[in-house]
């Protein structure tokens, strides 16, 4: 018994290494490819690109775990931000532990059997503390006198990423009720996000005031601290929505092609 179990573990092992370059080599390449389709970042701030790609390590969270999809996407946006940036030490700072904890806490908590009212009754309050908080720091004015726009733009500006945080809330609510299976990806992709683009603001600001963002993000140095605060918001709203809305049917999908990733999530 002894025997066997150690000549099982290395293949273990090697199976989480290849899965996680796997998860790394398509978040990089596919991200890179999108980048240069859609070449949007958080408005003037910079820094933070618009990454639907997140599905994927999302998607490897879920059906293999949270090292398998944390190890993967930290990996993964570092090549990428090699790539597209050139700035290791920012990489670090931001992308690579934010990605790091969204994805590991998204493989952890997606695999517990959660009390679905108390979490989901607990994450709407966090939600709502957080938009409201949104809404205190990135006021229109804020962003007329940092932006340079009107303010009739500056409130719908507002009231959008207000919206996100609402509709996105709503999307995993629908998501629970009709896939009950999934209610504990939804808590977890909420959780995640929050944490992962809460990273990304303190980590990017933080990182301004000491170095200016590379030029081909911006270049910005010394950002205001809303400016975290705006790149926190830009992060979750643009992120959650593809990832509560596209990774349970993908998974499914994957499941019914391979059933012995059900199986194995079981146990």
């Amino acid at each position: 018994m002894v025997a066997t179990s150690m000549m099982k573990m290395p293949m273990l092992k090697t199976l989480d290494i290849t899965l996680m370059a796997m998860n790394a080599a398509l978040y990089a390449g596919i991200g890179y490819v999108i980048y240069f389709i859609f070449p949007i970042v958080a408005p003037t701030v910079g820094g933070v690109r618009f990454w639907p790609v997140v599905v994927i390590p999302a998607t490897f969270a879920v059906l293999f775990g949270p090292i398998v999809g944390g190890g993967g996407a930290a990996i993964g946006i570092f090549i990428s931000d090699l790539l597209i940036h050139g700035d290791p030490l920012l990489s670090l700072t931001a992308g690579v532990t934010a990605n790091l904890v969204c994805f590991g806490l998204i493989g952890y908590l997606s695999q517990k059997k959660l009390d679905w009212k108390k979490t989901f009754l607990s994450l709407g309050v966090g939600v709502a503390i957080l938009a409201t908080l949104a809404y205190l720091v990135i006021t229109p004015e804020t962003i007329v006198n940092y932006f340079g726009t009107t303010l009739e733009q500056a409130l719908w500006n507002t009231y959008f990423v207000l919206a996100i945080f609402v509709v996105s809330y709503v999307i995993i609510i629908a998501v629970g009720l009709i896939r009950p299976k999934w209610r504990s990806f939804g808590a977890a992709s909420v959780t995640g996000s929050i944490v992962g683009s809460a990273i990304v603001g303190i980590g990017v600001w933080g990182y301004t005031q000491f170095f200016a963002l590379p030029a081909a993000i911006g270049g910005a140095s010394n950002l205001p601290y809303y400016a975290g605060m705006i790149l926190f918001a830009w992060t979750f709203a643009t992120e959650i929505p593809f990832m509560v809305i596209l990774v349970p049917p993908i998974a499914e999908a994957c499941y019914k092609a391979f059933p012995r990733l059900r199986v194995k999530r079981e146990e």
